[in-house]
This record gives C-alpha cells, sequence and structure tokens, in this order.
C-alpha cells in the first residue's frame, strides 16, 4: 500500500498516491455499475448488401422508464469512432451523426420502455461492416459490443468455355460478391485442379470483388467441370458446372463464332451477287421472248398459200403474174 503519514495538531492524515486513488475510483465505479447492465442478446448479425438490419442491446427499466433520465449512443468502433445514433437525456441529437449513416438510421424509441435499444440500418452498405457498441446510461452506465457483417454472395457466375484450337480448352468463371472468395476447381471425378487455375481479383468503387479464374485444359471433351466460389468468412460457397464438348456436335465457342461469322457474311454477299444477276438474267429472257412472240404474231397474220400452205408475200405474188403473162405470150 502506497501512501505516507503525516503528524500534526488535527492528528493524522494520510495521502495515498495516485495509483491508489485509481485503484479505489475503478473499485466502486465496477460495484455501483454491477447493479445496471447491458446486454447483447446476439453479438453477431449478418446480413445482405442492400438489405435491412437490426441490431439491439438492452438494459433495465425497473418500472416506469423516465426518458429524462435516459441516454443512448450507438457508436461505430473504427479508427474514426463514427457516431451512428445519439440520445441524450431524452432528446435525439443529430448533430455529430456521421455522413456515412445520414438517413439510414433509426432507433425504435417505442422499445426503450421495454429496456431494449433497437437501432435499425436501412439499405446496408459494405462499409457498414464492423464493430459497434452500445452505451446505456440510467442510473448507471454500460455497454456491449455487437459486431455486423455485411455479404455479397456470388450468385451469379458467368461461364466460358473457349477453344483455343490443338485440342486445347480454357474454362472461366467470373463472379462478383463480397467478402474475398477462393475458386476452387473440380473435374467430374472431383479431383482438385485449382493448382493449375488462374485466378484474379479486381475492385471497384462499389467494394464488391470482381473475380476471375481460368483453367485451361487438353485433350479433354464431352467432360464436365466445376468452378466453386469458396466464401471462407461465411462459409459458404456458389457453384457451376462447364461442360466441354467435341467439334462433331457443332458447339462454336466465343473464338470460334468470330471465325464462322465472317464466313456467313462473305456467303451471304457473294449470295445476294448471285441473286440479282439472275434477276437481270430473268428479266432479259423474259424480254427475248415477248420479242419472239410478238414476231410469231405478225407471220401468222401473213396470206397462205391453198395448197402449199406456205406463208407468201405480195411481192412472191406479183413475180408469179409476171412469169405466167410471160408464158403466154
Amino acid at each position: 500500500m502506497f501512501f505516507e503519514m503525516r503528524e500534526g495538531n488535527i492528528g493524522s492524515t494520510y495521502i495515498m498516491e495516485k495509483p491508489l486513488l485509481l485503484y479505489v475510483f475503478s473499485f466502486y465505479w465496477c460495484f455501483l455499475n454491477a447493479l445496471f447492465t447491458v446486454e447483447a442478446p446476439q453479438s453477431l448479425y449478418i446480413v445482405e448488401l442492400g438489405n435491412n438490419v437490426t441490431m439491439e442491446c438492452t438494459f433495465p427499466v425497473n418500472g416506469k422508464l423516465k426518458f429524462r433520465d435516459l441516454s443512448v449512443s450507438w457508436e461505430k468502433k473504427d479508427e474514426l469512432g463514427k457516431d451512428v445514433y445519439v440520445l441524450f437525456k431524452g432528446e435525439e441529437d443529430f448533430k455529430s451523426q456521421h455522413s456515412d449513416f445520414r438517413g439510414r438510421i433509426k432507433l425504435l424509441k417505442e422499445n426503450l420502455k421495454l429496456g431494449q435499444s433497437l437501432l435499425q440500418i436501412m439499405d446496408v452498405k459494405l462499409r457498414d461492416a464492423g464493430l459497434y457498441r452500445c452505451l446505456i446510461d440510467y442510473g448507471g452506465a454500460d455497454y456491449k459490443t455487437i459486431n455486423l457483417k455485411v455479404q455479397a454472395p456470388y450468385r451469379n457466375i458467368t461461364q466460358g468455355v473457349v477453344s483455343t484450337g490443338h485440342k486445347e480448352w480454357k474454362l472461366t468463371c467470373q463472379s462478383e460478391g463480397y467478402p474475398k472468395a477462393e475458386v476452387i476447381w473440380q473435374n467430374g471425378e472431383y479431383e482438385d485442379l485449382t493448382d493449375k487455375a488462374d485466378t484474379r481479383y479486381e475492385t471497384g468503387s462499389d467494394q464488391l470483388y470482381r473475380v476471375t479464374s481460368t483453367l485451361t485444359i487438353k485433350n479433354r471433351t464431352h467432360e464436365n467441370f466445376r468452378c466453386i466460389f469458396w466464401n471462407k468468412e461465411l462459409q459458404k460457397n456458389t457453384s457451376a458446372i462447364l461442360y466441354i464438348a467435341d467439334s462433331a456436335d457443332d458447339v462454336l465457342w466465343p473464338e470460334s463464332r468470330r471465325f464462322v461469322g465472317a464466313i456467313v457474311v462473305v456467303i451471304a454477299l457473294v449470295g445476294s451477287v448471285l441473286l440479282i444477276l439472275c434477276i437481270r438474267k430473268a428479266s432479259t429472257s423474259k424480254d427475248k421472248r415477248t420479242c419472239m412472240a410478238n414476231s410469231s404474231m405478225n407471220i401468222a397474220k401473213l396470206p397462205k398459200d391453198k395448197d402449199t400452205h406456205v406463208w407468201r408475200g405480195p411481192h412472191i405474188e406479183e413475180e408469179e403474174l409476171k412469169y405466167i403473162h410471160i408464158e403466154k405470150t
């Protein structure tokens, strides 16, 4: 025990050292607040991105609640110590509220009389994840810490199977989510092929992880492969199955489609030119047939010789008359 004793006219005075004063103060503080305890029915909350979450801590009321004696504080514990919600002596105070939470926070005040401090966060963001402290001051003071985790499951997996030639295939799986996920590859016999894959991670302004994983396979056809997005932190996974088809199945993947597309365009152009030529040729032939038909009609109008049924023009009849006249002479 660190203290000094001095003698004087008034008796003995004990002057204690500062460490002892702090010790005694802490002892009585803990003793007094042992009668007032804040509890957290749930210490961990997990919510999906964009949803709402309500976190809870409880405190003893002991009769009718006196709002003027109640102060409630919710704070996000990080390097900045962001104020989330403050109720001081029964009055809400939004002046110190951090801009990250402005317009998205609500305390269900009707539950305070039941000894429940329910904090609701709407449209949860990824940045909302972290530790929160619920502090209650009501005749005594105490707090509890609550952990909030935000997840964005890797639900939609974009798949790709590309033939690079020489019986080599590139299998690709891409998805977005949070937190960071590991990509596991397996074949149809559940053999682990993860070591042969190339996995890349990118993050955007939305803080989501954009994960792209590519597995290169040789000399494999008619076989299934599986990519699994494993979220270790949340103990959840999402998977997709990819199938390698033989070229005989007429399955065209992105690189092949570009080549075939070019061929189709060329064939379409050549076909169009040939069609135009055929139409013109048919039109020309029709004109010729029309001319021939008109000629035949003109010939049909000429006079006929009754005996020979040979078409004879007027000049032929004149020559025959001259010939007959000469014979008679």
